[in-house]
């Protein structure tokens, strides 16, 4: 392929949130470092049709607690994603958690335009400051996307709207709380099957934590458990939600290398980033 041939490729934007708990490279932010370093995963995306771009988001104040951290690199990350989107690039987010989700969809978005979320995940990720027993915001990701939770910190991240509870489809959600189940039973939060996903706007973040699939297929993190959708079934989910909509923005999230000793997860990763490349390009 020529340097000529290559500019006229569109541009996917790999976007490197390698934080967990606000701190870069720890945990589950190594992994997303890893996976933004993998040359064949960047090889598999130039296969797919893409000239991969990669930015990695700045380290916040370490001076700054927890959650002031996370809100400053919410900020950032929302600019960092509406100016891939504004260069016409694809975001493809990979993430050391989901918390980043918010951000995403803000810059993605476009004003006005109501977004819906297919969301992949073990976890229900809709605690609150009121019901969080676990101290983590981790888990309280979904519900700052649907404006349930840190509202006055989230309207501080640029141009972020909430996405209503209906359009958002669960994925693979098993692993809850007492607590964690009630508010996901009283929610407006669907299963995905194929007569949800109809009533979806045509607009669409795509967000898959890769402990949606089970242990029994590889180990994606230390929260990971059994049972879930099998990989092909991740995939044809997947190939269906593009099917009905245009996908704005896509995350891989909390991939952490120690657990994923047989590398499954790390494959499963790879095969999945694919095929979001592939389908993303048709709706060029």
């Amino acid at each position: 392929m020529s340097a000529r041939d290559a500019f006229r490729w569109p541009p996917l934007a790999l976007i490197s949130w390698p934080f967990e708990f606000g701190t870069p490279d720890l945990g589950m932010g190594i992994g997303a470092s890893l996976l933004a370093g993998d040359k064949e995963l960047h090889d598999d995306l130039a296969a797919a049709g893409w000239t991969p771009t990669l930015e990695r988001i700045p380290a916040a104040d370490p001076s700054g607690g927890e959650v002031t951290r996370i809100f400053d690199l919410l900020r950032a990350h929302a600019g960092a994603v509406r100016a891939a989107v504004r260069r016409g690039a694809f975001p493809l987010v990979l993430s050391g958690g989901c918390i980043s989700a918010a951000a995403t969809v803000a810059g993605a978005a476009v004003d006005g335009q109501a977004t819906g979320a297919v969301w992949f995940d073990a976890h229900a990720d809709l605690d609150t400051p009121e019901d969080n027993l676990s101290g983590s915001m981790d888990v309280q990701a979904l519900s700052i996307l649907t404006g349930s939770a840190w509202q006055a910190a989230a309207r501080a991240i640029p141009w972020f709207a909430p996405v209503r509870e209906e359009d958002v489809l669960a994925v693979g959600v098993r692993d809850l709380a007492d607590h964690q189940r009630l508010r996901l039973e009283r929610s407006a939060i669907r299963t995905f099957d194929a007569a949800a996903l109809a009533t979806l706007p045509t607009r669409v973040y795509l967000h898959v934590d890769l402990d949606v699939l089970g242990t029994e297929i590889g180990v994606a993190n230390r929260y990971a458990c059994a049972g879930g959708p099998s990989l092909d079934g991740v995939l044809a989910t997947i190939d269906a939600t593009f099917d009905h909509a245009t996908v704005i923005a896509a995350a891989l999230t909390a991939y952490e290398p120690r657990s994923d000793r047989s590398g499954a997860i790390r494959a499963a990763a790879h095969a999945i980033a694919t095929l979001i490349a592939k389908r993303a390009l048709e709706q060029r």
